[in-house]
């Protein structure tokens, strides 16, 4: 797990079908010190109805995005498990 903020929204004319009517976010991870940004943006799907500017919670774990978006063949890494209050 690890925590960034929603930085923007992104969309695609041609996407994999697991992919479809989900929500993605742009989202910049965050250093140990929770505001040093660190590394570049990924893009993470997003079932909780996240917000631009947001903190986030997100996971990596394949095995749990692959049943969230229902789809073994799903191309996806990062999904938000959470927003922090």
């Amino acid at each position: 797990m690890q925590v960034g903020v929603a930085v923007g929204t992104t969309n695609s004319t041609v996407k994999h079908s697991s992919l479809l009517g989900w929500k993605l976010l742009v989202v910049q991870f965050y250093a140990a010190d929770g505001r040093t940004p660190d590394g570049e943006p990924v893009i993470a799907v997003d079932s909780l109805g996240a917000g631009m500017g947001q903190k986030l919670i997100l996971s990596s774990d394949g095995k749990g995005t692959r049943a969230l978006l229902q789809s073994e063949t799903t191309p996806v890494r990062w999904s938000v498990i959470g927003i922090q209050d």
